[in-house]
């Protein structure tokens, strides 16, 4: 078994599968969002014994459809799930034919349903959605570091210059995922890392 420190954990980017191996050799839950894994690990790390933890969620419900979706339905409990039946919903709830869902409706249900929330309702999803500009520094919004990097990495006009782009985000990626700096893209990687990059 790997040795773990909540500092460990706090630091290093894990992948989901690695955080379920984790989880699986300390007898833990081993499904759920990376965020719920997380929580899992550190709940474990700060002394619950691992049979006093408890999947935060089960996936035994049927999912609703569109004329189930009201405002007083509950984010978890009730089989609610971004799919296309809640789609149709916030569609008709705001008026538009095609509604996208947004990354931060992820974050808030995620949050929701690490903390278990029950009484959390669609309604309440909506005025935290709109009173919210910018939902950051969550658990849920870390598992999107890859996907920042390699949009950040994206944006550097120096990135144009790689024919293999996204081979080099990955191994710039590896360097700070290995490391103890900030999980994210900048452009002086560029030149930290140049001589592992140069012939992409």
């Amino acid at each position: 078994m790997m040795q773990l420190t909540k500092n460990d954990l706090a630091k290093h980017y894990f992948y989901k599968t690695e955080l379920i191996q984790l989880c699986r050799e300390r007898r833990l839950p081993t499904y759920g969002t990376k965020a719920e894994l997380n929580y899992y690990l550190s709940c474990y790390l700060d002394g619950v014994p691992s049979k006093e933890i408890q999947p935060l969620r089960t996936n035994n419900r049927k999912a609703l459809t569109k004329t189930d979706i009201n405002l007083d339905t509950k984010l978890i409990g009730e089989g609610f799930t971004f799919n296309e039946h809640a789609r149709l919903f916030f569609a008709n709830y705001y008026h538009v034919k095609k509604f996208s869902f947004k990354k931060e409706m992820a974050i808030i249900k995620r949050r929701v349903e690490t903390q278990n929330q029950t009484e959390y309702t669609v309604r309440d999803l909506i005025k935290e959605l709109e009173n919210s500009k910018k939902i950051v520094n969550t658990p849920a919004e870390q598992t999107y570091q890859w996907n920042n990097f390699v949009r950040d990495f994206n944006q550097d006009p120096a990135s144009k210059e790689f024919t293999s782009r996204l081979k080099v985000a990955a191994i710039l990626w590896k360097f700070v995922r290995e490391s103890e700096q900030p999980k994210k893209y900048s452009h002086a990687l560029l030149h930290q890392y140049l001589q592992q990059i140069q012939d992409l």
